[in-house]
């Protein structure tokens, strides 16, 4: 693909990274990360290389999750923009990745976003999980749930009213906090069963009967 120069702003550069084609997004992200996670998706749309972008951002944001080195250099403000060229080229250099993904990351390195890589990543999957019909269900839970029960609970949702025809995907979050229970978050729904949420209406039931 023929990707076109970065020009003076950023927002034209992420505007000007997939232009002529269009392309259908299935879902309207906003904020920074959302506009250019749009951009890589149209981008790697053109070239039916979706998949394979996937893959890449899944591997190295598993290498930047393990890595406080990584970490420091993507948000590190004192590293000038050669300087963070430099480095995201040799990160990509060690994995065999697409051009759209080495061009994607060498206009963040450019425009100076690489801090916001994981934020990116996370944005972009949301889109693919868009893409193949699928929706995110948060379960946060006091302590990780055993796969048997994730898998129990995905079937015991994917058969309730909300999930409708759409392919449900569950994911575990961990909340100390919340002491016990669980909190679903499924779209714009939450469903809070949790141990402190039942404390706390207990306590407002003591307080508004004093």
């Amino acid at each position: 693909m023929n990707f076109a120069r970065v020009v003076v702003t950023p927002m034209r550069s992420v505007r000007t990274f997939a232009t002529a084609q269009k392309i259908k997004v299935p879902l309207t992200l906003f904020g920074l990360d959302g506009r250019y996670a749009t951009a890589l998706f149209t981008a790697a749309s053109k070239t039916n290389q979706l998949d394979a972008v996937e893959g890449e951002l899944t591997k190295l944001k598993q290498v930047i999750d393990k890595s406080d080195k990584i970490q420091f250099f993507l948000e590190n403000p004192t590293l000038n923009r050669e300087q963070k060229k430099n480095g995201i080229d040799l990160l990509l250099g060690e994995k065999k990745v697409t051009e759209v993904t080495k061009n994607f990351f060498s206009l963040l390195a450019e425009n100076g976003r690489l801090n916001q890589t994981s934020k990116i990543i996370n944005s972009f999957n949301s889109l693919m999980m868009a893409h193949r019909g699928e929706v995110l269900v948060t379960v946060t839970s006091a302590k990780a749930l055993k796969p048997a029960q994730l898998k129990q609970l995905q079937d015991s949702l994917t058969k309730g009213s909300l999930a409708g025809s759409k392919k449900l995907t569950v994911e575990n979050k961990v909340n100390p906090t919340i002491l016990g229970g669980l909190v679903i978050e499924f779209g714009e729904k939450t469903i809070d069963m949790s141990v402190s949420s039942k404390v706390a209406k207990l306590n407002k039931m003591l307080t508004d009967s004093i």
